[in-house]
């Protein structure tokens, strides 16, 4: 290990476990609160005084706008793949790359392009090439806390980006609250237009990758909002493996061929939500049936204005990218990062600092918002005959 990154973990691991400092386990950590998604909101407190007595002080968040000087240090960040979501290929790349900018890091951003082994070889140039800070997208956890095992023993420091990597070591972990993801999917799909306020609702669950721990907890959010529900009857349930649309169609026909009467399908994102609704259009039931999504999308604001999607959930690439490359860049200059949660990791018991952002819910209402922030562009939505839709829907 080099000796100058172990001085600098030992300098703030009474907040956070980091990378090459006490013992090699990744368990540790203690509390009460969460279930995976980010329970307790403890980790204030603790943090400031980290930050405090941490050399450098504590610096500026992306939540108080300020940026942060990194000092030019190296940080790698490596996104999962360019099919599940639009959102790997630009928005969160533009977003990681603006703040690497203001923040003057030395960033290092790629895609792993669905694949596990080509994830592990990019994390091992990356660290090979010095980076004093890593922040992963994992595809399955096993594999990414295989990574964050070998940073840990190289003294360099790793963040769970999006997805926490259950078993692994990563000092921090940056997303949305993905069982509100989930809650707010299930909220909203009981006031769309096709099943509000019917006293029998017959739905179907099409989930996320089984290896996705993301993918679980929006279920458990909307599994927890939907069984609730009376007169609501779910008639099937699965999970798609890779998040893979094609996969998607296939299940979903499957379960209107044998459940033609339903009135409603908790898809768990936009891509997915595509295939069932092809599937719907070609039995005469696109607009019929209460269709939701995730991470507003071109196609899914573009359904929802044609009004065969239901919703989708916006989730700006800026709340995570932002405060993750903030503290990237304290973290590589021995500075520790203030927390506002803890999620605990299922699988060893520790509870992991968190900064976890909001989720939106888009709707017919208000499905101009995403475009007009930037995060979904106008020039794709709204070009041929969405261009009138955009201009009534508010799109500026």
């Amino acid at each position: 290990m080099r000796k100058g990154a172990l001085s600098t973990a030992c300098a703030v691991a009474g907040i956070i476990a980091l990378a090459g400092c006490g013992s090699s386990s990744s368990g540790g950590g203690s509390g009460s609160g969460g279930s995976g998604s980010g329970g307790s909101n403890g980790g204030n407190s603790a943090a400031a005084t980290g930050a405090s007595t941490a050399s450098g002080g504590g610096g500026s968040t992306a939540a108080s706008g300020g940026a942060i000087d990194g000092k030019g240090a190296k940080v790698g960040f490596i996104l999962p793949d360019r099919q599940s979501s639009n959102r790997w290929i630009s928005s969160d790349p533009e977003a990681l790359k603006a703040r690497c900018k203001a923040d003057n890091l030395n960033c290092d951003i790629q895609n792993a392009n669905n694949s596990a082994q080509q994830m592990t070889t990019i994390a091992t140039t990356m660290m090979n090439n010095g980076v004093k800070v890593l922040g992963l997208v994992n595809l399955d956890s096993a594999s990414a806390a295989q990574i964050e095992k070998t940073a840990k023993s190289k003294g360099i420091y790793t963040i769970d980006y999006d997805r926490l990597t259950l078993g692994g070591s990563a000092s921090l972990y940056v997303s949305f609250d993905n069982t509100k993801v989930g809650e707010l999917q299930g909220k909203t799909l009981t006031q769309c237009s096709q099943v509000k306020g019917k006293s029998a609702v017959k739905y179907v669950d099409l989930n996320g990758a089984p290896t996705d721990n993301n993918a679980t907890l929006f279920k458990q959010g909307y599994d927890s909002v939907l069984k609730k529900q009376k007169g609501w009857t779910k008639l099937a349930d699965q999970s798609v493996p890779d998040w893979d649309n094609q996969k998607a169609g296939i299940i979903f026909t499957s379960m209107l061929q044998k459940n033609p009467n339903m009135n409603a399908v908790m898809v768990a994102n936009d891509g997915m939500a595509g295939s069932v609704i092809t599937a719907l259009q070609k039995q005469g039931l696109a607009g019929k049936v209460a269709v939701s999504g995730q991470d507003a999308t071109v196609e899914g604001l573009q359904r929802i204005m044609d009004g065969t999607q239901c919703f989708t959930i916006y989730k700006p690439s800026k709340l995570e990218a932002f405060p993750a490359v903030d503290a990237a860049a304290q973290l590589a200059n021995g500075q520790a990062p203030k927390t506002t949660q803890k999620t605990k990791d299922t699988q060893t018991g520790r509870m992991v600092p968190s900064i976890l952002a909001t989720p939106i819910a888009i709707t017919k209402a208000n499905v101009a918002r995403p475009i007009n922030d930037g995060y979904t562009p106008k020039s794709t939505t709204c070009k041929g005959s969405y261009a009138a839709k955009c201009t009534a829907a508010g799109v500026k």
